[in-house]
């Protein structure tokens, strides 16, 4: 077994969140986009091989101890079946209009952030806005308000924090780190192996996550929309109220195609292999984690509702008081209300992942390695990861998108 990342690329297990590049001492890594993912590029000649090893040990896509982290971090938490440990659950909205309008889903992690920065108990965030294309994420260090509202949104394709744990080291202050499960997984694993990276975070939050898209993704859509990538001036993926809308302004050009309608048409197209067996939906490493809440009555507003868990109760103490300080509205929610609310991803994550390491296991491969008894997988997970593994094929290959187009089509005219 390679000591070094290079174990990662080779067994399909990278989830490109970008923290192993960060820990390298020789700068023998780097991100590169491959076949429209996100993964590092290793420079054998000066990576130091069985000397260091760093890159792995901060490596989420080999697998994480998720139970006994989150026991060591959380252990006065209550626990549910699919949470993990949580110290309360809420829903709620940014009382800003125009952020709670134009964000995800309620502005939650915009208005939280800016509460933060505004009142100095962080210095700032790790957060992930668009590059001068308009189209690549680029994640950055938000120290004032616009910077925040500049990353607003979902960005549905490969993100890589792969600089920002550095430039942390070399800062003052405190800092807050907001990303994907699969990041924050990553951002804990370093934290073990690097004590002043550690000692400046006070915060890990997380985005709910059923699955990522490739950049294919991305290319499809703006070919079925007729988009010229080089002259767009405005993207969202979601924009415009809640649910929302995908938003692409262009010189003559203003198109906006409901979420609902166009993301639901991708069906597993796109998703990443690595996706297919991440057992962590809601970020169980984080301090706090947000997301949609697809339920009634929240579903049935449309300006935008969030909900999030916190775990950590020194940031539970920071709701209330950005609440009574008019930054946000909460409510308390019930676990069984949030689950049911994400149930149709939610459910069947984990036996779908052992479906996927039950076969991997068979057909000798190396699978993503966690500390968690996972559910028993059923007759028909195995049936969806064929009809998936079938349907990724098929997003792979350019040549093959007319089927895209066609299942595309089909779903998109019965909405």
């Amino acid at each position: 077994m390679a000591n070094n990342i290079k174990y990662t690329v080779d067994n399909c297990l990278c989830t490109g969140c970008g923290v192993c590049e960060d820990v390298c001492p020789t700068k023998s890594i780097e991100i590169t986009r491959v076949n429209g993912l996100l993964q590092p590029i290793l420079n054998e000649e000066t990576c130091l091989g069985d000397k260091c090893g760093r890159c792995l040990k901060v490596c989420p896509g080999i697998g994480i101890n998720l139970a006994a982290i989150s026991k060591e971090q959380f252990d006065s938490c209550k626990e549910d079946k699919y949470i993990g440990r949580y110290y309360s659950l809420y829903t709620g909205y940014s009382l800003d209009k125009d952020i709670r309008y134009h964000s995800a889903s309620g502005g939650l992690v915009s208005q939280f952030l800016i509460y933060l920065l505004e009142k100095k108990i962080i210095d700032g965030a790790v957060v992930t806005g668009f590059s001068e294309d308009n189209i690549t994420p680029v994640s950055y260090i938000a120290r004032i308000k616009d910077e925040v509202l500049k990353a607003k949104g979902s960005k549905y394709c490969p993100v890589a924090l792969n600089t920002l744990g550095n430039e942390i080291k070399k800062s003052d202050g405190k800092y807050v780190i907001v990303g994907l499960p699969c990041h924050i997984q990553g951002f804990r694993k370093r934290a073990k192996i690097d004590r002043p990276f550690r000692e400046k975070i006070v915060g890990y939050f997380s985005i709910y996550c059923s699955s990522n898209r490739t950049y294919n993704a991305q290319d499809f859509l703006f070919k079925k929309y007729n988009v010229n990538k080089n002259n767009i001036s405005y993207f969202a993926y979601r924009d415009n109220g809640c649910l929302g809308n995908m938003v692409i302004d262009q010189e003559k050009q203003h198109q906006e195609i409901p979420y609902i309608k166009y993301y639901g048409a991708l069906r597993s197209l796109f998703k990443p292999r690595r996706c297919l067996t991440c057992i962590d939906h809601y970020g169980e490493l984080a301090d706090v984690c947000f997301g949609d809440i697809h339920i009634k009555p929240y579903s049935e507003d449309k300006i935008g509702i969030s909900s999030w868990i916190v775990r950590n109760p020194y940031f539970d103490d920071l709701f209330k008081e950005a609440s009574k300080e008019g930054y946000i509205y909460m409510n308390e929610l019930d676990a069984n209300t949030l689950n049911e609310s994400q149930k149709a991803m939610l459910y069947p994550k984990k036996r779908k992942a052992k479906a996927l390491m039950n076969l991997d296991k068979l057909l000798f491969r190396k699978s993503a390695e966690y500390d968690v008894a996972l559910e028993k997988p059923q007759m028909k997970d195995y049936i969806s990861l064929f009809i998936t593994n079938v349907q990724r094929y098929i997003g792979r290959h350019k040549r093959l998108w007319f089927i895209v187009e066609y299942l595309y089509n089909k779903k998109t005219k019965n909405e």
